[in-house]
């Protein structure tokens, strides 16, 4: 990818504005979206090196709705038109595309801006439904009931919606987009507004997880949880150096790196956690912004393994 792939995304004042989402359609289980719920009808094209991917590969497979929804993964570096199947013909063998592009050319020949992920795919009518990262794992929770697996979390709980929306705006506009708008940043005011507003959620949310050993829950997680997960697993190892998040390291949170390492170790965090695709991604497809492009040395999984001590949390109120 190259600068000019984000240009349109730059304000006259230099802020990064992420476009918009193009396709906004969902999978309703009763159908009223004219896309029913049906095991093997969608596929999930997503790359575990995006954060927005990495969220939605979690949900997935904590719902335990991997044999209802396929999933096709992509090259974690962008080629000249986009994200691309590291396949030996080139093509991904599940809906034959060679590449998100692809698709996205097929439903809508104007489409002009980035071809983005993740992408959730009707097979039947060769057709896209969503690239909105933000509502499709929130769907999954709701609408897959009937598929989830007999001990899924209850990752968007009826009770806890208002909540979770509402945590859910401050760690993407402060966190999980901040840390672009930093990185993408062309003017010092820019720059600055988006690095003080995310450190400041930083410091806030170092200080809930020292009450709380999750976010919103004392002993379970909710969406939220993987949301902050995918920015912190990510941190330290590409957006504090590439993204110029340099005022301190996740390791210098000593109570959201003890969070961070609590999820890592669950079930279905940290093996979806792969830290050489993820620097490939970063420092080959924003090589612009790397003053020496070169990959830096991958962290090491170890210490994303020491004891976090947070299960022996009291059980405090919100």
């Amino acid at each position: 990818m190259t600068q000019s792939m984000f240009s349109r995304e730059i304000s006259s004042e230099g802020r990064f504005l992420r476009q918009g989402n193009r396709f906004t359609h969902r999978v309703t289980a009763d159908g009223s979206s004219g896309f029913p719920v049906e095991p093997g009808r969608y596929h999930l094209i997503a790359s575990p090196a995006c954060p927005w991917s990495h969220r939605v590969i979690i949900t997935r497979r904590l719902l335990g709705l991997e044999d209802a929804i396929g999933l096709s993964v992509v090259d974690p570096v962008w080629g000249e038109d986009g994200w691309v199947f590291a396949t030996p013909d080139g093509r991904d063998p599940a809906t034959g595309l060679t590449g998100v592009a692809e698709a996205y050319r097929a439903n809508d020949p104007r489409h002009g801006g980035r071809s983005t992920l993740p992408l959730l795919y009707d097979a039947k009518s060769e057709r896209i439904v969503s690239n909105d990262f933000r509502r499709i794992p929130l769907d999954l929770a709701t609408e897959w009931t009937e598929f989830h697996a007999a001990d899924a979390p209850q990752l968007y709980p009826r009770e806890l919606r208002a909540e979770v929306d509402s945590l859910s705006e401050l760690i993407y506009n402060d966190l999980a987009d901040g840390v672009y708008r930093c990185g993408l940043a062309t003017t010092e005011d820019a720059y600055q507004d988006a690095y003080e507003q995310l450190f400041s959620r930083l410091d806030w949310l170092q200080m809930v997880a020292s009450v709380r050993r999750y976010l919103l829950e004392p002993d379970r997680i909710t969406d939220v949880d993987i949301q902050l997960f995918v920015v912190l697993v990510r941190f330290d190892a590409v957006y504090h150096d590439l993204f110029r998040c340099d005022r301190q390291r996740l390791t210098d949170f000593p109570l959201l790196w003890a969070y961070a390492r609590d999820l890592f170790q669950l079930p279905h965090f940290g093996d979806t956690v792969d830290f050489a695709e993820i620097q490939r991604h970063y420092h080959h497809t924003y090589q612009w912004l790397s003053s020496t492009g070169t990959v830096p040395a991958e962290p090491d999984r170890a210490d994303w393994l020491t004891a976090h001590g947070r299960e022996d949390m009291p059980q405090m109120p919100q």
